[in-house]
């Protein structure tokens, strides 16, 4: 062990076996690094290597195999010790894999040393679950939830020494219901294996768990939530995974479960949505109204086609082309520091991120919530409208890698407000293609985007009843779009797309809630390309 000046922490510098070759091994604790060399002179750019000690999954102790022991010159040695480190290893598009390298040498003392140098240096990573509650949904997407769980997800979390609880979900609702009643605060974080819905399902019963505990009223829309300190992790296994792309950049479930296990940790906003002072759901992607809620309500009549039904439903309610009269009232998000119009994306560490959550809590401790609401100006917009959608993060998907707003963050206490307002069919179109590619796709006169911290929304029809929003609009801002040339007027309602559940209330009033969740993830990574514990000729060909 060498002690390094300056009050430095050790590290441990050894001289090991790697495959046929001795090997330069360090230790670096004060580096954060597990790294590799080979002494001899270079060749084709050198054979260094590391790995990040925060992404070392285990270590254990490893038996050479009789056909290893019998080549050449070991024959002559006595019997080699060997560990085995495992690891992550960083591939393209975001996607992570369990690695491993194995370390020999003769003294037994110094092998047993390494062993517990590196088990020690796991211990000290005390933002790693060790207990977790799995909830399967065994329905969800192409009914194999159970079946991924238990080949790519249960191996990896028993060689990282995380014991699990496991519920297979019986109906709707199964896990919701269940997080108020399990003894919740000896479990580091729970994790569900499923959709988006499942997901959802997770987070109501978390949140709402959350503020029973703490005497909060959920059905009063300006209650400060509490916020939830157990971390959710995502395995994705269904029909849509948005929150999980947007989150980690790929929908891959091993991916899922390293974030998992070695801890990772990403805030996230969560929307409260209510109608007359009733709680309704919360959102943490896509709320939407009009087009996107047409699409679901028309595709849950048609659950038996699987994944193809948002297809279906998505081309004809494309061809109706309804639109919806009605009135919108929202607060500007005065404390972040982005804009939806930026090229700003949202990555690990964003610093936008962490600077609007604390200008948001400089402004709560100085004018107080209630306060502020009453003083702060709202704008209102009122018209006819192809699709509303208010996003907390960008809801990007294999599909749409840029998603429905592509400089969401994911928490900085706002939400993206797009309003597609009346127009031709073939603008529409236009407008949709642009989620696909490259393009500005709020770049059109009848695209309106906004960073909100709150809105409201009431159909034309709901007016007459509840006629709140209006009222609060006339007195502050009456501010009304430019209506589209004359056509039929089209009187039905629409419902809310709210994560992929339907809500039928054509007046409600939402709130963001700043960093209310959190996730067993990291955000997406910048040029995630392999980072660690590779180089140009690889580790596994010396192996």
């Amino acid at each position: 062990m060498e002690q390094l000046p300056g009050g430095r922490r050790p590290r441990l510098v050894s001289s090991l076996g790697l495959g046929q070759r001795s090997w330069e091994v360090t230790l670096d604790e004060e580096r954060g690094r597990l790294a590799w060399r080979d002494p001899r002179p270079p060749r084709r750019g050198g054979e260094n290597c590391f790995v990040p000690t925060s992404e070392i999954i285990a270590v254990e102790e490893t038996e050479f195999n009789k056909k290893q022991r019998n080549i050449g010159k070991w024959q002559k040695m006595a019997k080699p010790h060997a560990f085995t480190v495992y690891y992550v290893k960083k591939a393209r598009n975001h996607r992570w894999r369990c690695s491993d390298v194995t370390f020999w040498c003769v003294d037994e003392h110094l092998c047993n040393q390494w062993i517990q140098a590196l088990k020690e240096l796991l211990e000290t990573q005390k933002s790693r679950p060790k207990q977790l509650l799995v909830y399967i949904n065994p329905y969800g997407g192409r009914r194999q939830g159970k079946r991924i769980y238990e080949q790519k997800v249960a191996p990896l979390f028993s060689l990282a020494s995380i014991s699990t609880d496991v519920v297979i979900t019986e109906h709707a609702n199964h896990a919701k219901d269940n997080l108020f009643e399990v003894n919740i605060n000896k479990y580091d974080g729970v994790v569900c294996v499923g959709g988006d819905g499942m997901f959802s399902e997770v987070m109501h019963g978390l949140i709402g768990r959350m503020q029973k505990d703490s005497g909060i009223d959920q059905n009063n829309p300006k209650a400060p939530l509490v916020q939830c300190n157990i971390r959710i992790g995502i395995i994705p296994a269904g029909s849509t995974d948005c929150i999980c792309y947007s989150t980690v950049g790929i929908i891959d479930p091993v991916t899922s479960a390293l974030h998992i296990i070695v801890g990772d940790c990403q805030p996230l906003d969560v929307s409260s949505v209510h109608h007359n002072n009733t709680f309704l759901k919360y959102s943490v992607s896509l709320l939407g109204y009009g087009f996107y809620g047409d699409i679901l309500k028309d595709s849950e009549k048609k659950r038996w086609m699987g994944p193809m039904r948002y297809d279906y439903s998505g081309f004809k309610t494309f061809l109706s082309h309804h639109y919806y009269e009605g009135t919108i009232s929202f607060q500007p998000a005065r404390h972040t520091l982005g804009s939806p119009r930026d090229k700003d994306s949202c990555r690990t560490g964003c610093y936008i991120c962490k600077k609007s959550e604390q200008q948001l809590a400089e402004q709560h401790k100085e004018c107080g919530l209630k306060h502020e609401e009453d003083e702060e100006e709202w704008k209102v917009i009122k018209g006819k409208f192809l699709a509303i959608n208010a996003v907390n993060m960008s809801c990007a998907c294999p599909r749409s890698p840029k998603g429905l707003s592509p400089a969401a963050h994911l928490a900085d206490g706002s939400a993206d407000l797009i309003l597609v307002r009346k127009c031709s069919r073939f603008d529409f179109l236009r407008y949709l293609v642009r989620h696909t590619n490259q393009d500005d796709q709020f770049d059109f006169s009848f695209v309106d985007v906004y960073r909100v911290k709150s809105f409201q929304f009431t159909s034309k029809l709901s007016e007459d009843n509840e006629s709140n929003v209006t009222d609060i609009g006339k007195k502050r801002f009456g501010q009304f779009c430019r209506d589209h040339p004359a056509c039929c007027c089209n009187n039905a309602n629409s419902s809310w797309n709210c994560d992929g559940e339907t809500l039928d209330s054509s007046a409600i009033e939402v709130r963001v809630h700043c960093q209310l969740m959190k996730l067993f993830a990291r955000g997406i990574e910048e040029n995630c390309r392999g980072e660690a514990a590779y180089s140009q000729s690889s580790v596994e060909q010396l192996l």
